[in-house]
């Protein structure tokens, strides 16, 4: 299992070598979080433990029971330490002392809570120093109820929930404006097809006529006998 923090975020990886180079098991990445309803930094111990339990979980359902810690060069902080507790807590079991992992209050938020308390009296200072997750919409001082919340939905494997979709007749439809109302019902009238008037056909008007004048000339000839 290797783990990479960053700056901005945490990536964490289960990996199996081969002669060939190693194959990804299954990967977790803590912008995952915010899909599950997570409001918090995506670095901090709370994510990183967050981001090690989503791990867990995926890498149990690869069948993946066992793992251990791979950082080569790169230290160990309590960061990793945090992951490496949220794996094992999702499910994998890991080789790790229980004196290097970080204070259960500090993975939980509750330090960030009450330093948020110390700095009530200082509003600018406490909305410069929380402004990305109060835009989220988070209290710092609400962390810990709302990292129990994200940390059972994942225990549970739910996914946050979504407003379900309009069905397609609830959708709001904007009302026609008279003018198009008027040209749509008479370009629907242009298009209704009136019956044609039936011709009789020439032929048989000219045939009438030649018998007409037959009947009044053997009408005048009979007179003068």
């Amino acid at each position: 299992m290797t783990v990479k923090v960053s700056d901005q975020n945490v990536l964490t990886q289960v990996l199996k070598p081969t002669p060939t180079g190693d194959i990804v098991i299954a990967s977790s990445h803590s912008r995952e979080l915010v899909k599950q309803g997570w409001k918090g930094t995506l670095n901090n111990l709370p994510a990183c433990y967050l981001t090690g339990m989503l791990l867990g979980k995926k890498a149990l359902s690869k069948g993946v029971k066992n793992a251990i810690l791979y950082i080569g060069k790169d230290h160990f902080t309590s960061r990793v330490a945090a992951c490496m507790k949220g794996i094992v807590d999702g499910g994998v079991s890991m080789p790790i002392s229980e004196e290097s992992l970080p204070k259960q209050e500090r993975i939980t938020g509750q330090h960030i809570a009450e330093y948020a308390g110390t700095l009530k009296g200082n509003q600018e200072e406490y909305n410069s120093r929380f402004s990305a997750i109060l835009k989220n919409g988070l209290s710092p001082e609400d962390y810990p109820s709302h990292f129990e919340e994200i940390k059972n939905r994942l225990a549970a494997g739910r996914a946050a929930e979504k407003p379900a979709p309009k069905k397609a007749e609830e959708k709001d439809e904007a009302p026609i404006p008279a003018h198009k109302e008027k040209k749509k019902e008479a370009s629907a009238k242009e298009k209704v097809k009136l019956p044609k008037e039936k011709k009789e056909p020439k032929k048989k008007e000219a045939k009438e006529e030649r018998r007409k004048e037959k009947k009044k000339a053997k009408g005048g000839k009979s007179k003068k006998k």
